[in-house]
């Protein structure tokens, strides 16, 4: 799905703050030469920042669009190397590991044979690590569902994907186990999450190539899906200044390897 657009992805997509992967480094000991998997490093937006710590990191991504972006993006790290793969059919060549990501991915493996596929390919005391962003809104902030719910029904009515993102206290509440994955019972201990405000700020047509790259609207017919997005832009420029925001947290999860 988003294999078909890896350059719009990768410019409109948020990246992960800075002080996540500080976190990841202080909880898990990381050093530098530490050899890490990535799981779906899609265009290599979390592959950089792990790079730049200077971790051996292997980088493993199904998708040859994303494949190619992602290996001209991190052309200049000579400690990264991207595999074209699945993680379940993924070769590991007895290769083990002290940390597993997947930054927005996870969701995509099979859990059947995921979870006990990570627990394999880490070291005794490897850890887990998922990153992601949850989409929220603050209270008495224009937010741009809100303004647009009438267009989102108009073109695509009923559509179970449609909804006013959560509010952020609500959201922070969530501060247990690995999200809204299948949990790997006993094959990883005790998360620890940690949260991260992100926003993005977008003119109207900006934040339609943002929804451009996201699985609700490429899910929708291109006739539907254009006009659709046409109209969003139009709203926020005409009805919020053509200045919108995309307010995130962003989540770290992560868990050590059970013995």
């Amino acid at each position: 799905m988003f294999n078909e657009v890896p350059e719009l992805y990768d410019r409109v997509r948020p990246g992960y703050p800075d002080a996540l992967f500080a976190d990841l480094v202080t909880i898990t000991g990381l050093g530098e030469r530490s050899p890490v998997l990535e799981v779906g490093c899609g265009t290599g937006q979390a592959t950089r920042s792990l790079a730049a710590l200077g971790c051996s990191v292997t980088a493993i991504e199904p998708g040859a669009g994303m494949v190619a972006l992602a290996r001209q993006r991190l052309a200049t790290f000579v400690n990264v190397t991207v595999e074209s793969s699945t993680f379940e059919e993924w070769d590991d060549r007895g290769r083990r590991f002290d940390l597993l990501v997947a930054a927005s991915a996870w969701h995509w493996v099979d859990p059947a044979i995921g979870w006990r596929r990570a627990r394999e390919v880490l070291h005794p005391e490897g850890w887990m690590a998922l990153l992601g962003h949850v989409v929220i809104r603050r209270p008495g902030e224009p937010e741009v569902y809100a303004e647009t719910a009438d267009l989102h029904e108009r073109f695509s009515p009923g559509n179970p994907d449609w909804g006013r993102p959560p509010i952020e206290g609500d959201v922070r509440s969530t501060h247990e186990g690995w999200g809204l994955v299948d949990d790997p019972g006993g094959l990883f201990g005790p998360t620890i999450v940690r949260w991260y405000p992100t926003v993005q700020w977008f003119d109207g047509d900006g934040f339609a190539d943002l929804l451009r790259s996201q699985s609700p609207y490429r899910r929708l017919d291109r006739d539907v899906r254009e006009p659709l997005l046409d109209a969003i832009a139009e709203r926020i420029r005409t009805r919020m200044g053509d200045r919108a925001a995309r307010r995130y947290l962003s989540v770290l999860r992560i868990g050590q390897r059970a013995e």
